[in-house]
């Protein structure tokens, strides 16, 4: 089974073959784990959507059209998953985008020093929190984007949002980090 591409699974599977759909999870489970644990920041509901997301896949994997990759359809569904889990359980939140584009502040450039840095244990918690802090919409664009280096394109079958809508989000998802890593470069960081 190993050897066979994502199709001829998604084919098998949709002919009842379990085994294919087995090996459909053990190639995705991480992957999808470690999407949903970007997102939402917590392992047991990184958890919840990695059962969540193979559960509904293969309850609708006969309705697959097998139009985008399998890879993509099976992060939309975990993305999709995130994004409702997060309007269960977070109040409203005002975007902090809005924010930054009223005040007309330029963003400070902290792109110095960007090997040395990253290696650090300490930045990769301010980055993960800042990640953590950005409206679920955003994050789930960088997280899909930047993070697990989807293409424009596939970020926006993955979402069902227009590619023009990733490239948005994804700025002002960049924008916002840059706000809130702007002052941990400047030695002036408080916890978020």
């Amino acid at each position: 089974m190993k050897e066979l591409s994502d199709k001829v699974l998604v084919k098998q599977a949709k002919e009842n073959n379990f085994k294919a759909f087995e090996e459909l999870v053990n190639r995705y489970e991480t992957k999808v784990y470690n999407l949903a644990y970007k997102i939402l920041g917590s392992q047991e509901d990184a958890k919840d959507i990695l059962q969540d997301t193979f559960l509904s896949a293969f309850k609708s994997i006969d309705k697959f059209k097998e139009k985008s990759n399998f890879s993509t359809w099976i992060y939309r569904i975990a993305t999709n998953a995130c994004l409702m889990k997060f309007r269960k359980k977070e109040p409203k939140m005002v975007s902090l985008d809005d924010r930054l584009f009223a005040t007309g502040k330029e963003a400070i450039d902290w792109s110095k020093n960007p090997l040395t840095l990253l290696e650090e244990e300490e930045l990769k918690k301010v980055m993960n929190q800042a990640i953590k802090s950005l409206p679920p919409s955003h994050r789930a664009v960088f997280v899909l984007r930047d993070i697990e280096k989807l293409s424009n394109l596939q970020t926006a079958k993955a979402l069902g949002i227009s590619v023009s809508a990733v490239k948005s989000r994804l700025h002002r998802a960049r924008l916002c980090l840059r706000e809130k890593l702007s002052g941990y470069f400047k030695g002036e960081y408080h916890e978020m």
